[in-house]
């Protein structure tokens, strides 16, 4: 096993449960949320095609091509324990870094809060994501929210201003845009999402 997560301080109870919950928990997802120990299970197909376009899209021109002919300038990573607070160490479904705010990624947690986070609904997470994690993200500056919905095949995206979320577009399926962060190459958000049934 790699090195084992640094939990929130204080409370060693908690801080061993959390590990055991970590390394024991299967095919499950594992975050400490407001000091609850919560987990999620192993997402469906719907859900892991557009952690995988993203990470394709966005992942291979500013993460992947860094000095090979990209953008660059990201570290972009799906499923990472990152650490907001010593009450909240998170798993969100992709983060982003500024290569020049994180210069060491390979840690577990990481301490660096990123830059952006993209998380993609499912019935057993979406009001965590739409209302603690969105709440706690602003309150830690993260700067660019992504929220993506397969079932209603949209992507709603927010820019932190002044601490508070701004509106920086919707997009569905027909879309192909332009969108900050990643302003410097085109998102075709139908091509996130798996193909619609037949019929």
């Amino acid at each position: 096993h790699d090195a084992l997560p640094i939990c929130p301080r204080g409370g060693s109870g908690r801080r061993a449960i959390f590990l055991q919950a970590v390394y024991f928990a299967g095919g499950a997802a594992v975050e400490l949320l407001a000091g609850a120990i919560v987990t999620s299970p192993a997402p469906l197909p719907r859900h892991s095609n557009p952690q995988r376009g993203l990470g394709r899209f966005l992942g291979g021109p500013f993460h992947d091509d860094d000095g090979f002919g990209g953008p660059g300038g990201w570290w972009i990573f799906p499923e990472v324990d990152v650490r907001f607070t010593r009450h909240d160490v998170l798993r969100p479904d992709l983060a982003g870094w500024r290569r020049e705010r994180l210069v060491s990624p390979d840690v577990r947690p990481i301490d660096v809060v990123p830059d952006w986070v993209c998380e993609i609904l499912s019935p057993s997470t979406a009001s965590r994501d739409r209302v603690y994690k969105r709440r706690l993200y602003a309150q830690c500056g993260v700067a660019s929210y992504w929220v993506v919905d397969p079932d209603a095949r949209t992507l709603e995206t927010f820019t932190l201003r002044d601490g508070n979320w701004v509106d920086a577009g919707a997009f569905d399926d027909t879309a192909v845009a332009r969108i900050a962060p990643f302003e410097a190459v085109e998102l075709p958000v139908g091509r996130l999402f798996l193909p619609r049934p037949p019929g």
